[in-house]
């Protein structure tokens, strides 16, 4: 039994005796998108801290909670606030919750991210899905020893982002009059933000935005075979684009404009899946 395998399935025996998450859709929250979480119905609650091998999260906008209950009817496992690379874990540790939620037998994902705008052509408040990504974090949660119950030694990556939830939540945003584009997420490690020079780099090899998560999440969520769906908020243009300097601040704030329409979003589409 691997060392991963064991530290997930402890956290998740845990997690059992507190709710049962079986047949749920998972989401992951990113910075300033938390509060879809408050909404969640007959909700029960469980604090990191309390779970076996949970790091505790210390971003501002992470709320550090796993929630349970229903949205818009549908059953949802919700993560207000993930772990991230720069806060100084490791990579199995990063994506490790999403192994958790494959042993709890929830049966879709959903990761969100507020990301910098890499393509010109969107403006901060810009919904994106992703459609591929880019690994610029130095590290990968599948490196070393491979988990053999999770998954496979080489997974392919071609449809890390499930092809058909993507459509089903393009089609939700047309039906809802949502506007949102299409692109390339390109994760950096972080945690200060990129360079004029890396955001010219990241925009010469097809990135369309980058932030500092998410990538660890997919990699995990495709090799335990979790179908997934990717949404980024652009929550301020790169570095270099606009020539202005860039704070969290901005991040929060430009995440607490769009909340509705991107509660809105995520409402329809867990209805849906």
């Amino acid at each position: 039994m691997s060392e991963i395998f064991e530290r997930c399935r402890e956290a998740a025996d845990y997690i059992r005796t507190q709710f049962d998450a079986q047949g749920a859709i998972g989401l992951i929250l990113g910075s300033g998108l938390g509060e879809l979480g408050d909404e969640i119905e007959d909700a029960k609650v469980v604090n990191y801290a309390d779970i076996p091998n949970f790091p505790r999260t210390t971003v501002p906008g992470h709320a550090g909670q796993l929630v349970c209950g229903k949205l818009n009817g549908a059953k949802v496992l919700c993560m207000k606030g993930r772990f991230h690379f720069y806060e100084g874990h490791d990579m199995k540790t990063v994506a490790m919750p999403v192994r958790v939620m494959k042993l709890l037998g929830v049966r879709a994902l959903i990761v969100t991210n507020a990301a910098g705008g890499v393509n010109r052509t969107f403006k901060p408040g810009t919904l994106m899905f992703i459609d591929d990504f880019i690994n610029y974090m130095g590290d990968n949660p599948l490196y070393g020893p491979n988990a053999e119950e999770f998954g496979p030694r080489f997974p392919d990556m071609t449809k890390a982002i499930d092809p058909e939830y993507n459509a089903l939540g393009k089609e939700c945003a047309q039906e809802l009059g949502i506007e949102v584009r299409s692109g390339v997420y390109m994760s950096f490690r972080g945690p200060n933000f990129e360079t004029p020079a890396e955001i010219r780099f990241a925009e010469t090899i097809g990135a369309d935005a980058v932030g500092m998560s998410t990538v660890p999440e997919i990699l995990a969520a495709r090799h335990c075979g979790l179908r997934l769906i990717g949404i980024s908020c652009i929550t301020n243009m790169a570095a270099g684009i606009t020539g202005e300097e860039l704070t969290h601040e901005e991040v929060q704030e430009t995440a607490d404009r769009v909340k509705g329409q991107f509660k809105q979003l995520i409402r329809e589409i867990v209805s849906r899946m």
